[in-house]
This record gives structure tokens, C-alpha cells and sequence, in this order.
């Protein structure tokens, strides 16, 4: 299901579960306003309930999870317990009769293999217990069955089973949401594997072979190329934190360059223009060094001139504006949308297609890469970053 389809669905389950709600607890004392009508009023408090019950469960279906939505959820449906499961235990069991608990897991073990709802009476030999009822709903996600949501009731109810089964549907949009963050962040993770997979074994050997050129020549020169090296490969091959900040990708990028003109010298020119305010903004991991990497592949390419590059990272009002431009061989048109069609080959573009993908990922499309170019024109690559996004922090 698309992002959009999941919110229609959630949308339909908040107003199906503002009618259960008002049903379930007709019988309840009700709080008075004096403002809206007694239906406006019980789905303004379905809303809100459902919004405090929904974070919990973005994070997927655990015991943790399960725990902190399950008050929320019952209240929801107003009835005397609840319970979550998943395919092998109770999770967690919110209300009265907890005794109950021990017996949950054989009453629902055929709906985990079917997938349907299922109502069943308890033998309940404690006179005190108000539990002789209970419906289980599956929680599925994509055509699997995680476990079951349990509501019980003193006797059967047509109103407990609808609202119940309303209730797991929301539950499962929550649950398919978190399929899709984590989707996400698996597919980020592969794309940032697929680019440090991309870090040249030439540019390692080259790099190395300019280090031990200076070993006899210019030890402290050595030494510190050989930091500089050090330092670039721990940041880029780093297993922790999908965004990094602009400063210390800049940081990357300028130990990466210090290598490049210690085996070019001074056939490489670089001007590196940057406002200190947008140093702290966070940005996708390992964004702009494949730009850069691509920027001096194309200056130097057949060059037997200076290849002039310059980094420039600016403050545009709300975002940061990050432009990366060369003087180079540049590329036809035609070839560069290809390339960011995907239709460039495996070794052709994967640093452009890459950061272009991943940007329009976090940010949206309004934010993909923006690149001028044409043959023996150079190129110019603009990004462009929110300074400030919900769920992108630098680490």
C-alpha cells in the first residue's frame, strides 16, 4: 500500500472508530460540554485517543509497543480488557481478569493460521469476574498475520465485535506504517552501502601510492596524508546514522581533496565558499562527496590544464543551498538524463542517480538535484536542504 492509500485508510478507521466509540460507551457516564454536540464531542476524544495511541505502534508490533498502546486502545472501545498478541505470547493484557491471559493463545491459534475473526465464551469458574466473552481480530500486514487484538466483554456483543474489528484495521494501518519506515531506512542503508562499495579502489591505491611518494621525500607531508586518509576512510565506511551535518560532510570532502592534489598538485584548483550558519544543518549520509568525486573526475578528465572546482555552501532562508561546479568535459544532455533515469548502466553515474534518489526520498521531488551541463561546458550541480526537518538529525 502507497503512503497515500494508507492515509485514506487511516482517515475511514478514525471516523469508523469516532461511531464504534460512541456506541460502546453509550451506556457510560458521559463527561459534559458546552460545546459541540454529544457525537462532535466522542470524536473529538476518538481522535485524540487514537493519536496518543498511534506512536507506540510506529514502532512495530513488540511487547514495548503493545504495552503502551493498549490502555489507549481499550479506552477506545470502552470495553472491560483488552489484550495484544503476537503469534507465539500475550504481549500485553490492559484491564480486568488477567487470569485469563493463559488461555488466550489456544482460543486464537486458528485465526492466526486463517486470518479470520473469532468470538468465543470463557469457562470462568471465578464468580467475581465480569470476562465471559471475548472477540479476536488479526493485526496483518501485508497478507501476514503479526497477532491478534483481544477485547472482552460480561457477554456478547454485535457492537463490541464491530468496534473491535474497526479498532484492529487501525491498528494494522499503524503497524503497515512501520513496515514502511523501516523499508525506508533498509533501503537507505543499502544505498549508502551501494555508495561506499563505489569509493574507487583506483582512488585507494592512488592515494596510498602518493603517500609512500613523500615517505623519503617529505615524511611530515606523509604523515599527514596519511591522517587525511585515515580520517576520510572511518567516515565514510561509519556503520551509525543515516544523516550526517554539512560541516562534517565538508570536513570529509576537504580530506578527500588534501589526497586528490597530493597526486595531481597544482593541476587541481579548488575554492571552497561557505556560511558558518549553515554548518550545524543536517543533510542525507555521504551526500555530496560522490558529487565532488564526480566533479573532479570530469575536470581532470583528458585535462592537461587546471581543472578549477568550486564547493560553495550557502544560506538561502530556510534551506541551504549546496553548489558544486567544475570546468571539465561536462556531458551531453541526453546522456545525463539516462543516467538519472537509471538507465546509465552499473558503473555509469551511480554517485548522481544515488544522492538524487535519496534526496527526493527525505525531502520530497521539489528537493532532487539540480544539474546544468553540456559538452566541454563543465557542470553545476545545485542541492538544496531544509534547514530544519522532522526525523533528519546529523549524528
Amino acid at each position: 500500500m502507497t503512503g497515500a492509500g494508507v492515509a485514506v485508510v487511516t482517515v475511514l478507521a478514525v471516523l469508523l472508530l469516532g461511531t464504534g466509540f460512541l456506541l460502546g460507551r453509550a451506556a457510560r457516564p458521559q463527561r459534559t460540554s458546552d460545546v459541540g454536540t454529544p457525537v462532535e464531542h466522542a470524536t473529538f476524544e476518538t481522535l485524540h485517543t487514537a493519536s496518543l495511541a498511534a506512536p507506540p505502534l510506529r514502532a512495530g508490533l513488540t511487547e514495548e509497543s503493545a504495552r503502551r498502546s493498549a490502555r489507549r486502545l481499550r479506552s477506545l472501545l470502552g470495553t472491560d480488557a483488552l489484550c495484544l498478541t503476537d503469534r507465539d505470547r500475550v504481549l500485553v493484557w490492559d484491564g480486568e481478569g488477567d487470569h485469563h491471559g493463559t488461555e488466550v493463545m489456544d482460543h486464537v491459534r486458528g485465526l492466526l493460521d486463517s486470518g479470520r475473526d473469532t468470538a468465543f465464551r470463557t469457562d470462568c469458574g471465578d464468580l467475581d469476574c465480569p470476562l465471559r466473552w471475548a472477540v479476536a481480530v488479526p493485526l496483518t500486514v501485508d497478507h501476514r498475520v503479526l497477532g491478534t487484538l483481544v477485547a472482552w466483554a460480561p457477554r456478547e456483543s454485535a457492537v463490541l465485535a464491530r468496534a473491535a474489528g474497526e479498532v484492529a484495521r487501525w491498528v494494522c494501518v499503524q503497524l503497515e506504517l512501520a513496515e514502511l519506515d523501516r523499508s525506508r531506512t533498509q533501503l537507505i542503508e543499502a544505498e549508502i552501502k551501494a555508495l561506499r562499495a563505489q569509493i574507487s579502489p583506483h582512488f585507494i591505491f592512488n592515494s596510498l601510492a602518493a603517500i609512500a611518494s613523500f615517505v623519503r621525500t617529505d615524511p611530515e607531508r606523509a604523515r599527514e596524508l596519511l591522517l587525511e586518509f585515515a580520517d576520510f576512510t572511518r567516515y565514510s565506511f561509519r556503520r551509525h546514522g543515516e544523516f550526517t551535518t554539512l560541516a562534517d560532510e565538508l570536513h570529509s570532502i576537504d580530506q578527500y581533496l588534501a589526497l586528490v592534489r597530493a597526486r595531481f598538485g597544482t593541476r587541481l584548483s579548488v575554492t571552497l565558499q561557505v556560511a558558518p550558519e549553515v554548518l550545524p544543518v543536517a543533510l542525507p549520509f555521504l551526500c555530496l562527496q560522490p558529487l565532488v568525486e564526480n566533479a573532479v573526475k570530469h575536470g581532470l578528465e583528458g585535462a592537461v590544464r587546471t581543472s578549477r572546482i568550486t564547493i560553495s555552501a550557502l544560506d538561502a532562508g530556510a534551506e541551504a543551498e549546496v553548489v558544486i561546479e567544475d570546468d571539465g568535459i561536462g556531458m551531453e544532455p541526453e546522456r545525463l538524463r539516462k543516467i538519472l533515469r537509471g538507465e546509465g548502466g552499473t558503473s555509469t553515474g551511480i554517485g548522481l542517480l544515488n544522492v538524487d534518489e535519496r534526496l527526493r526520498q527525505v525531502y520530497g521531488d521539489a528537493y532532487g538535484l539540480v544539474i546544468e551541463t553540456g559538452v566541454g561546458a563543465g557542470m553545476r550541480i545545485t542541492l538544496r536542504f531544509p534547514k530544519y526537518r522532522a526525523g533528519v538529525h546529523g549524528s
